[in-house]
């Protein structure tokens, strides 16, 4: 049975996945167009890490990042390579679209790689309404990058 739960980012599991995050992160970018947070970033009061798990052990995460004015960030989506194509990533995002209605939040953005790798990534997020749009917050326009942003109103 698969659960998501918040998770306090103590424990050598979730350490390991976001340290795999990283390095597949900046495998598949330059590493000035990589905007991922480490571990001590995702630490942050405006940050909510949720990791999935499978029989005891860790598949994936996921994380919102608080933006102020009502609005949020997808963060940090990961799911392990060889648990891929289960839909996990689906289950990990329909729970942040929950919490962030939860939360009231009127908008949720999200940045990740323009490269064909990101791809799958690209797909997941145009199935659940995510559209193109141009950076955000601190972001700078970057051809490696690509935005992304649902309305919740």
């Amino acid at each position: 049975m698969l659960e998501i739960r918040a998770d306090d980012l103590a424990g050598p599991e979730i350490a390991e996945l976001i340290a795999i995050h990283a390095r597949t992160m900046l495998a598949a970018s330059p590493p000035e167009s990589c905007h991922f947070l480490p571990i001590d970033g995702l630490r942050q009061p405006s940050v909510t890490v949720w990791s999935l798990w499978e029989d005891g052990a860790l598949l994936g995460c996921g994380g919102l990042k608080d933006l102020g004015d009502g609005a949020g960030e997808i963060k940090s989506m990961h799911t392990r390579e060889v648990q891929r194509g289960r839909g996990l990533g689906r289950r990990m995002l329909e729970h942040i679209l929950a919490e962030a209605r939860r939360r009231s939040y009127t908008a949720l953005y999200l940045e990740t790689g323009s490269m064909d790798a990101f791809i799958p990534a690209h797909r997941l997020y145009e199935a659940y309404g995510f559209s193109y749009c141009g950076p955000f917050g601190d972001y700078v326009d970057d051809p490696h990058s690509v935005f992304m942003m649902r309305s919740l109103g």
